[in-house]
């Protein structure tokens, strides 16, 4: 579906993307209704390439206590809240370690630095530190990083689409996976997530997405898979994308 579609170089991507003032939107949708919108695709719309590559596998490890406190703090609407991770390319094993915050005022902030791939599942002596630096700006000074600990992986594939004229950029996840610490896995190849990232006004995937009657959705990768994945856990901020999207494959460990 994106085989018509021209080529973008990642340098000019981040650069438009930079002048954008972002509102992010997602979208949860089947794989046969995603194949129905992209095939509608705007004209000139071109799509992240490199090195011959158009589609890119992702991994990520979230980070949480033993009680799951960032996962509870976002299942419950807390103000304040905390997500942390690494990100990692895994076609040319770069890797990421992110923090993204949530404070009073409900300003999102989310910050990364560079982080070693082989230790991508791991918090090393210096991802502690840096998540002690910015749970403390946050006024959260009495979770000892140590307490953090690998609680679950997300592994998809990544297309990246830039509209015409400013219109915008989405993503495109698919082929998405979880895994739980302890083995337990949970596959769902019939969603399809789409992000849409645009400037102040509504961007063109959004208004196409819409025209096909798709509409935003609560979803998070870490909240809706562990919760998908651990029924006993409070799910009701996803329980309709779970209802409706999630038809997993699932195998124990």
């Amino acid at each position: 579906m994106m085989a018509g579609l021209d080529p973008v170089g990642l340098e000019e991507l981040v650069a438009e993307a930079a002048l954008l003032t972002r509102v992010d939107r997602k979208y949860a949708m089947t794989v046969d209704e995603a194949a129905t919108v992209l095939a509608a695709l705007p004209a000139r719309t071109r799509v992240l390439t490199m090195e011959g590559r158009r589609s890119f596998a992702y991994e990520s490890y979230y980070f949480d206590t033993a009680d799951l406190l960032s996962f509870r703090m976002a299942a419950l609407g807390r103000r304040r809240r905390f997500k942390l991770r690494t990100r990692s390319y895994v076609d040319t094993e770069d890797a990421f370690l992110e923090l993204k915050t949530r404070g009073a005022r409900s300003a999102t902030v989310k910050e990364r630095i560079g982080y070693q791939f082989a230790a991508r599942d791991e918090l090393t002596e210096e991802g502690r530190e840096y998540a002690a630096l910015g749970l403390d700006a946050l006024g959260i000074h009495d979770l000892d990083t140590a307490e953090l600990l690998p609680t679950l992986a997300t592994r998809y594939h990544r297309t990246t689409l830039l509209a015409p004229n400013g219109g915008g950029r989405a993503t495109i996840d698919a082929s998405l996976s979880w895994e739980l610490a302890d083995g337990r896995q949970l596959r769902v190849p019939g969603l399809v997530i789409i992000e849409t990232k645009s400037g102040l006004r509504t961007g063109d995937m959004d208004r196409l997405l819409w025209r096909h009657g798709i509409r935003p959705s609560t979803i998070s990768k870490y909240g809706t898979g562990l919760a998908a994945l651990r029924p006993d856990l409070p799910s009701n901020k996803w329980a309709r994308v779970l209802r409706r999207r999630f038809h997993p494959t699932a195998t124990a460990a």
